[in-house]
C-alpha cells in the first residue's frame, strides 16, 4: 500500500474515532442526573454551586458530608449538586432524545385485578371411588374370570365362582321347610340363608326355582380399572378375605403443584381450567375441592386437588395435564405493566416519569402478578407513568449520579435489624457522639478494613468502651452514612 493511501486510512480512522467519543460526550451532556438550567439556579451567597453531599462513583449509594478521600477506593470523592427542580433527584433527559433512546410509557391504572396461576398437574384416581370385594363366607374357587389387574371392567362383570358348602345344607333345608307350608319355620330358615352371607338375589332365585345353588359368582359392583385380583383356582377363601379391589372412573382427581409462594391466594372452590396435551383443543372446568396440608421439602410446593368429571372414561390416570387457577379480587388495586419493574433481588423499582424530560426511581412494593401486569401495592398513585422500555438505562445513569430511589414502603423492625453490617475492630477514639474504629471488612458492604470515624446512633453505645477496647461493631446505611447500631466488648453479647 502506498504512504498516501496509508495516511487517507489512518485520517479516516481518526475521524471516525473523534466522532464516537463526541457523540458519546453530547449525549451524556444530554443525559444528566442534573440540568445545566438547574445549576445556574443551584448557586451559594458566594455564587459556587451548592454541593448536596458527596459521594464514590463505584458506591453511589454511599454519602459523604464533605469532601475528601473515598474509603473505598483510592479516589477522590464526587460532590451532588442541587438540582433546583423539587425536593427528589432525578435524572434529565431532553425530550428529543426520547425517541432516540427507546422509551416508551404506560399509565399507573386502577381497577380489578383478575388472575391466573399456570401450574402444571397430573390425573389420579378418585380415591373415594373404590369397592373392595371381600369373601362373605367359606369356599373354594372354582373357575376365574380371563381378568387380570389394570383391566377396565363394566358394571357387574364377573370375577370368580366360588363353591359354599354351607350353603348346600341350608338352601336344602330351606327348600323342604317351603315344601311343608310352615309359614313361621320357613321367615326362620329365610333369615338362616342371609346370615350365611347369601346374596337375596340368590336367595330369591333358589326359592322361586327349587333347586339348590351352592355356587356363588363374585362381580364388580361398579365400573372402572381392576386394582387386585387375589383369587385363583382351586384355593380356599375365608369370611373376610379380600378378593379384589376396583376403581371408578366416574370422576377423576387432578393433582396440582402449586408453589408456596402463591399457595396463601388459593381458595376451596375455586374456579380451575384444564388442558390435556393428549386431547388437544378441549377445555375442561373444575373446582378446588381441597387444599392438602402438607407441602412437598423437595420441591416447596403445595398439593392441590381438582375434581373432575369422567363421563366417557377418557381421562386415565397419570396423563399430564396445563392448569390455570383462576383468581379475582373484589378490591380495587393499583397495577401496571409487569415490563416496567426492575427487580434487583432485594427490592423493586420503578422509573417514574415526570415533567419537563425528568425520571426518577421509586421503589414500590409488588402483590401479585398475571398476564404481564403487577399489582402495585405501596409507592405509587393512579394516573402517574412508569417507564416500560429503556428503564433499566435511566437507572444505570440514577445509580452513577449517587441518586437513591424514594421510597414509601415501611420496613418493618426485623428487616431493619437484618440490613445492618457487621465487622470486627479495635477503638481508636471515642466519645458520646461518635468513634473512630481500625476496623476489619465489612464483607455485606464489600468494604476493605481501615480506619474510620463513625457516627453513633446513641450516645449510650460509649458506656463501659474505652481507648483500646476490640469490639464487634455493626453499622446500617442512612442518607448520611454509615452510622455504628451496636458496639459491644468481643466475646459479649449484643
Amino acid at each position: 500500500m502506498s504512504l498516501k493511501k496509508w495516511n487517507g486510512a489512518l485520517m479516516v480512522g481518526i475521524s471516525m474515532a473523534l466522532g464516537v467519543v463526541g457523540g458519546y460526550w453530547f449525549a451524556h451532556q444530554r443525559m444528566s442526573g442534573v440540568p445545566n438550567t438547574a445549576s445556574e439556579q443551584s448557586l451559594n451567597s458566594t455564587g459556587e454551586r451548592k454541593a448536596l453531599y458527596w459521594y464514590d462513583p463505584m458506591y453511589p449509594q454511599q454519602k459523604f458530608d464533605k469532601p475528601g478521600k473515598s474509603p473505598f477506593m483510592d479516589m477522590q470523592l464526587v460532590p451532588q449538586y442541587a438540582s433546583g427542580a423539587g425536593d427528589r433527584a432525578s435524572v434529565s433527559i431532553d425530550p428529543s432524545l426520547t425517541q432516540n433512546l427507546g422509551l416508551r410509557f404506560a399509565t399507573v391504572t386502577r381497577g380489578i385485578f383478575d388472575s391466573s396461576l399456570d401450574v402444571i398437574g397430573v390425573l389420579g384416581f378418585n380415591e373415594r371411588d373404590v369397592a373392595v370385594i371381600q369373601a362373605r363366607t367359606t369356599g373354594f374357587v372354582e373357575r376365574v374370570y380371563a381378568h387380570a389387574p389394570g383391566d377396565v371392567l363394566k358394571a357387574s362383570a364377573a370375577l370368580a365362582d366360588i363353591l359354599v358348602p354351607e350353603w348346600a345344607a341350608a338352601q336344602t333345608e330351606f327348600l323342604a321347610l317351603r315344601r311343608n307350608g310352615d309359614a313361621d319355620l320357613l321367615v326362620a330358615a329365610r333369615q338362616r340363608l342371609r346370615l350365611t352371607g347369601m346374596p337375596a338375589a340368590l336367595i330369591t332365585e333358589v326359592e322361586r326355582g327349587g333347586k339348590v345353588q351352592p355356587y356363588l359368582t363374585v362381580t364388580s359392583p361398579i365400573g372402572g380399572v381392576l386394582q387386585e385380583l387375589n383369587v385363583r383356582a382351586g384355593m380356599t377363601v375365608a369370611t373376610g378375605d379380600t378378593l379384589a379391589r376396583v376403581n371408578g372412573l366416574s370422576s377423576v382427581w387432578l393433582a396440582v403443584a402449586v408453589p408456596e409462594s402463591d399457595a396463601g391466594s388459593i381458595t376451596v372452590g375455586q374456579a380451575v381450567e384444564a388442558r390435556l396435551p393428549a386431547f388437544p383443543g378441549t377445555l375442561l372446568t373444575g373446582k378446588v375441592s381441597a387444599i392438602l396440608p402438607e407441602t412437598n421439602p423437595d420441591t416447596r410446593t403445595l398439593r392441590v386437588r381438582v375434581e373432575l368429571p369422567n363421563p366417557d372414561g377418557r381421562l386415565r390416570p397419570g396423563l399430564t395435564a396445563q392448569v390455570r387457577l383462576n383468581r379475582s379480587t373484589e378490591q380495587s388495586v393499583l397495577w401496571v405493566p409487569s415490563e416496567a419493574v426492575i427487580r434487583t433481588g432485594r427490592r423493586a423499582l420503578v422509573m417514574l416519569a415526570e415533567d419537563a424530560g425528568r425520571y426518577g426511581p421509586v421503589e414500590v412494593q409488588l402483590g401479585q402478578e398475571s398476564d404481564g401486569k403487577t399489582a402495585i401495592l405501596k409507592g405509587l398513585e393512579e394516573g402517574q407513568k412508569v417507564i416500560t422500555s429503556g428503564q433499566f438505562l435511566l437507572d444505570s445513569e440514577a445509580s452513577l449520579k449517587g441518586i437513591v430511589a424514594s421510597s414509601e414502603v415501611e420496613s418493618s423492625p426485623s428487616s431493619a435489624a437484618s440490613s445492618f453490617h457487621e465487622a470486627d475492630g479495635q477503638i481508636v477514639e471515642i466519645n458520646d457522639k461518635e468513634v473512630t474504629l481500625a476496623h476489619g471488612p465489612f464483607k455485606t458492604l464489600g468494604m476493605p478494613g481501615m480506619t474510620m470515624t463513625f457516627p453513633l446512633a446513641s450516645p449510650a453505645l460509649m458506656q463501659g468502651l474505652k481507648t483500646g477496647d476490640k469490639v464487634r461493631i455493626a453499622v446500617s446505611q442512612t442518607d448520611d452514612g454509615l452510622r455504628v447500631e451496636r458496639l459491644n466488648k468481643s466475646g459479649s453479647q449484643p
